[in-house]
């Protein structure tokens, strides 16, 4: 894949990822709800993850420091979904 097009692509999904963020952060205005809070800095955690590949021009992102804003996305929402339902079972 060419290199703008790839950086393109990376573009696109780093707005995608905002714009979900940005959509639990409505969601989590509404209900005050800490699951969407959760997953609305989940989610920008994973656009600032796809800034930061396609800035850095880093190519292989497993290898290197940028794959921890991707695992703490990740455990962010695990995170989040376990704690709901641990407050489910309480009620």
């Amino acid at each position: 894949m060419l290199p703008t097009t790839s950086s393109f692509f990376t573009g696109v999904l780093a707005a995608l990822y905002a714009v979900a963020g940005l959509f639990f952060l409505g969601f989590w205005r509404r209900t005050r709800d800490a699951l969407f809070v959760s997953f609305s800095l989940a989610f920008l955690l994973l656009a600032l993850n796809q800034i930061v590949l396609a800035l850095g021009g880093l190519e292989r992102e497993e290898q290197s420091w940028v794959y921890v804003l991707r695992l703490l996305a990740f455990l962010l929402i695990i995170g989040a979904i376990v704690r709901k339902n641990l407050e489910g079972r309480r009620r």
